[in-house]
């Protein structure tokens, strides 16, 4: 008995390599959202440890000069840093108040967080999907949770 001759070529079907990258975009489409959500998440700690430092910074300042007018000045201890997320500036409209700002830019642009005299912590600005503000803590995540 003879064998009959089979075409069976080897690799893969076209139905197989659609099915394939129909799940790779799938799982794209979920995956890509959440990392850039989780990427954004990570900027915002060092912006708010930045405005708890140059809070303690004014508080030493006060302490050293019983006001805090001028802390903020070039060359003197609460000159606002530079980043690349984030403007910090600050705001001292008498000398026994102070409010420090950080401004979201570039990627984190629509991120605006503040500190002032009496430690009390504040996102008044977010993306939308974020949340909506204002909200009396530091938004970290999605959805206004602190």
């Amino acid at each position: 008995m003879r064998k009959a001759p089979t075409n069976r070529g080897r690799g893969f079907t076209l139905i197989e390599l659609m099915v394939t990258v129909a799940v790779i975009a799938i799982l794209a489409s979920i995956a890509l959202p959440s990392y850039r959500d989780y990427v954004t998440r990570g900027h915002i700690p060092p912006a708010t440890a930045t405005l708890g430092e140059m809070r303690v910074k004014l508080e030493q300042y006060f302490q050293d000069n019983r006001k805090y007018t001028d802390a903020c000045n070039t060359g003197n201890p609460v000159e606002p840093p530079t980043s690349a997320e984030f403007t910090f500036s600050c705001n001292i409209p008498s000398a026994e108040e102070f409010t420090l700002t950080a401004t979201g830019k570039g990627k984190m642009a629509g991120f605006i967080y503040t500190i002032d005299h009496r430690n009390i912590r504040k996102t008044t600005s977010l993306p939308a999907s974020w949340g909506s503000v204002p909200v009396n803590c530091w938004v970290t995540k999605k959805g206004g949770q602190c």
